[in-house]
């Protein structure tokens, strides 16, 4: 039959890169037969050689021979005068084989045929790459970016199938053009009018667990246990470790020397602080790690309704907040807690309000202070100017106009 060539040309679709020539042989056959079940109804009577070597599929017909004008199936029967045309000794009752050839069914059947074989192909690839991208769900792979839109960016891995990275699962900070490669972990994996979408993830925290065991050993071996992350991507992050061998530091190890392990986790994350804390089953002493840098003084707990006043010094307020708010935030995510901070103060201090200032600083001014924990004047006071403009990006000259209206307050 003439499928060698026929397929020879179909391997010449680069789209058909995962297609064993002895798979394509018998999606070969099967078109064939349906297209035969279309033309007489049946294929019964049909055999199929398929010879991987040579890629050649051949379908030979049998028919019964009998008596002159006895013909009543065309597919089936064959008159007498018409076999021994084929073979002389052939006699009535005996049965014919023979080789149809493609050509026979006509062009139209051809392309058919074509169409049909190259449907199928498209149809397992998409089935073999759905669950090929299946199985890795929550791996990291790393890609080309072939094209930028509004919402999406289009990757393509080595094999050049196409991936897709979503606006809402960017780090804001990232910034990507064609050409560059990327690392993301496989989100999920759909099927989409028959096509199988891959969407990825750089701000999923399975992502930050997975750079994790990629630059430490530990926690590749289960030395070393996640036990939660929490993200607010390209800004911080709190990574609580547990270490089963109590030989292992299973901070130190995550961090490393002179932090070169987690450095380039920082810079994969476009320079999002992480924040690594030894797990552990007391709920203070996790809530009091999970506030660090700030120093807590005490804690009450009210474990029914998930609450926890913690008490610190005025000092440690706006650390414990962190810039944003982001501190207090992730560590209440870490620990489950509902975390509200007060001050701890031995002895009553005089001190007012920042919304008594109304009259001397912008209320945009008051709403920076307060974002880092700063309510009142002494509060903001007790900050060196260098580090009020660190946390609430205020200008430095703006930072001193406010350090000069609040202290001028206790002057008086």
């Amino acid at each position: 039959m003439e499928t060698a060539g026929l397929i020879e040309s179909f391997q010449e679709f680069k789209e058909f890169k995962d297609i064993d020539r002895e798979t394509l042989m018998k999606i070969l056959e099967d078109v064939f037969r349906n297209m035969i079940q279309k033309k007489y109804g049946s294929d019964d009577n049909y055999d199929f050689i398929i010879n991987i070597d040579k890629g050649d599929l051949e379908v030979w017909r049998n028919r019964t021979i009998v008596e002159k004008g006895e013909v009543e199936d065309d597919n089936r029967e064959i008159a007498y005068e018409d076999a021994i045309k084929i073979e002389p000794d052939f006699e009535v009752g005996e049965e014919v084989s023979e080789e149809v050839k493609l050509l026979d069914f006509g062009r139209r059947a051809v392309l058919s045929v074509r169409q049909n074989l190259i449907s199928r192909v498209l149809d397992i690839e998409k089935e073999d790459l759905f669950e090929t991208y299946k199985e890795k769900v929550g791996t990291i792979v790393t890609g080309e970016v072939y094209q930028i839109w509004k919402r999406e960016i289009l990757i393509l891995d080595d094999e050049e199938n196409e991936l897709i990275l979503p606006k809402s699962e960017q780090i804001p900070t990232d910034y990507f053009k064609k050409g560059d490669n990327v690392r993301a972990v496989v989100l999920k994996v759909e099927m989409r009018n028959n096509n199988p979408q891959i969407i990825l993830s750089r701000t999923s925290p399975v992502f930050l667990e997975r750079l994790f065991e990629g630059e430490v050993p530990e926690i590749y071996d289960g030395l070393i246990t996640i036990k939660k992350i929490v993200r607010v991507p390209g800004e911080r992050a709190k990574v609580a470790v547990e270490s089963y061998d109590e030989r292992i530091d299973p901070v130190g190890a995550c961090v490393g020397m002179k932090g070169a392990r987690i450095h380039g986790i920082v810079r994969e994350l476009g320079n999002e602080n992480i924040d690594v804390i030894n797990f552990s089953g007391n709920d203070s002493l996790f809530i009091s790690r999970a506030l660090s840098p700030a120093k807590i003084t005490s804690i009450n707990l009210d474990d029914e309704n998930g609450k926890a006043e913690v008490y610190l010094k005025p000092d440690q307020v706006s650390l414990a907040i962190g810039k944003g708010g982001f501190n207090i935030k992730l560590a209440g995510e870490l620990t489950g807690y509902d975390i509200d901070v007060y001050r701890d103060t031995e002895e009553e201090v005089d001190d007012v309000q920042l919304d008594e200032f109304t009259d001397e600083l912008d209320g945009w001014v008051i709403a920076a202070l307060k974002s880092i924990g700063c309510d009142t004047a002494r509060s903001v006071l007790e900050i060196p100017v260098a580090d009020l403009v660190r946390r609430t990006d205020l200008e430095e000259e703006t930072v001193k106009e406010v350090v000069d209206v609040l202290a001028a307050e206790f002057e008086d």
